[in-house]
Order: C-alpha cells, then structure tokens, then sequence
C-alpha cells in the first residue's frame, strides 16, 4: 500500500514537475526548474524503507521521469535507484527532522544527481557539447530543488503517516 502511494505521489509530482518546467520557461532562467521527485526518493532512503521495495519505486519513477523527460532510457532510472541506496546508507547518519537538514540534504544529494547526469552523458551520450552546455544549468537546479525539498519532504511524511496508521489498524486523523 505504502509503496503504491509513493508511487503515485512521484508521478504525479513528475507530471507536476513537467508543467513547471513550462511556466518557468517563460522566466528565462535556464535550470531553475526543481526536481520534485528527487525529495521523495531522498525521504524513503533516509527514512530506512525496505531495500527491494524503494529501489522498485525509485526504478519506477526514474522510468517514468526518462520517458516523460525524452531523456535517454535508463539515465534517470539509474541514477534515481543509486541516490536512493546512497540515501539509505547515509540515512542511518542522517535524520532529515528539521528543514535545514532537509534542504542540506536536498541541495547535497540533487548536486551529486546533476554531476552523476553529466557524467554519464559525457560517458555514454555521444556528443560532447551536450555536458558542456547543460552544467551553467545545475546552481539553479539545485537551489530550486532545495527550495522545494521541505514541501515535498512533509507530503512524503503524511503518506508515510497515513500508510502506517492503515497498515497497523489506527485511525486517520
């Protein structure tokens, strides 16, 4: 149950993410658009969820966002599942309680994200312009991601609330 609604909560953060990216567009500040599903992949790796299941969900959402992106396949799929097990190894260090942590820990993690998606483009994408031409883009991405980290953090814990109070038999509040 938990696992289906973080699911939908990603895609439907994706399909969010997609309409901002246009009406930010029209700003003509290239990068500032954040990324809404990186938060959430963040709180269910540092928030110790099954192993198998997050990285199914964070594989699925990294799918997802390669083919809604138009990103190459496998880019986003990849790169979503090694945050999630790099926020899992950290998240027995880290508690993302408070929002500074939260926004500390988005802004660290979303520019390992840019810098593994460069690399890999450079690696594997072909065309060596392509990395050149996108890195003005990652100070504003992930400003902007950190930004938004804490409202996606606090829907992420109500789904995890609202999931558990299902699972053990509570009561909605």
């Amino acid at each position: 149950m938990r696992n289906t609604a973080f699911f939908a909560a990603g895609f439907t953060l994706l399909l969010l993410q997609a309409q901002l990216f246009r009406v930010l567009g029209l700003i003509h500040v290239p990068g500032l658009v954040p990324s809404l599903v990186l938060p959430l992949i963040l709180f269910m790796g540092v928030h110790e969820y099954s192993l198998p299941r997050g990285a199914a969900v964070a594989f699925a959402l990294g799918y997802a966002t390669d083919l809604i992106g138009i990103a190459p396949v496998g880019l986003y799929t990849f790169t979503y599942v090694a945050l999630f097990l790099l926020a899992r190894g950290a998240g027995v260090r880290l508690a993302a309680q408070t929002t500074w942590m939260q926004v500390v820990l988005a802004l660290a993690f979303t520019l390992v994200h840019s810098v593994m998606l460069l690399m890999l483009l450079a690696v594997f994408g072909g065309n060596a312009y392509v990395p050149r031409a996108l890195y003005p883009l990652i100070l504003p991405h992930v400003l902007a991601t950190g930004a938004i980290a804490p409202l996606v953090f606090r829907l992420a814990h109500r789904i995890h609330s609202a999931t558990t109070a299902k699972a053990t038999g509570g009561t909605l509040a």
